[in-house]
């Protein structure tokens, strides 16, 4: 799974006290509301569905049916959390069709514990941006003693 995330130099929004400007901002400041586009159906997937409701497992349907969007559009979105390894995807018992169905939750049903995992994922992901600094500095090195 590839994991992509934005990082911009930011002040934390600890002054602010309503829980949606906090949310849409820091959702912006991560690269999963894009800028200037409607933030409104991103939004309300991760806020009306995994953070209010941090434990249930939610089918693709039932957003899509909620929301009244297409299945691709909250595939779309769900795949940009899914990247920042936030929400996991389960395996749930259907008892309408009688099969297990993929539906996906918060990790760990908490978004503070959820964001660990992505605070794993940046600092590997700048560990291996070091080496490759590291590398490229002594093959630079390298060449220059050999011209």
């Amino acid at each position: 799974m590839r994991f992509e995330m934005q990082v911009v130099s930011n002040t934390p929004l600890i002054g602010e006290e309503d829980p949606d400007v906090v949310a849409k901002k820091f959702f912006e400041q991560i690269g999963y509301i894009s800028k200037g586009a409607d933030p409104n159906i991103p939004y309300r997937i991760f806020n009306d569905f995994f953070l209010k409701h941090p434990n249930k497992a939610w089918y693709v349907d039932e957003i899509s049916e909620e929301l009244k969007i297409s299945r691709p559009t909250v595939y779309r979105h769900l795949n940009k959390l899914k990247g920042f390894d936030i929400l996991e995807e389960v395996s749930v018992f259907d008892e309408a069709s009688k099969q297990n169905k993929k539906a996906y939750r918060l990790r760990y049903g908490n978004l503070q514990k959820a964001w660990n995992f992505v605070e794993a994922h940046l600092k590997v992901a700048i560990e291996n941006y070091g080496k490759t600094v590291e590398h490229l500095q002594k093959l630079l090195e390298k060449r220059r003693k050999e011209e």
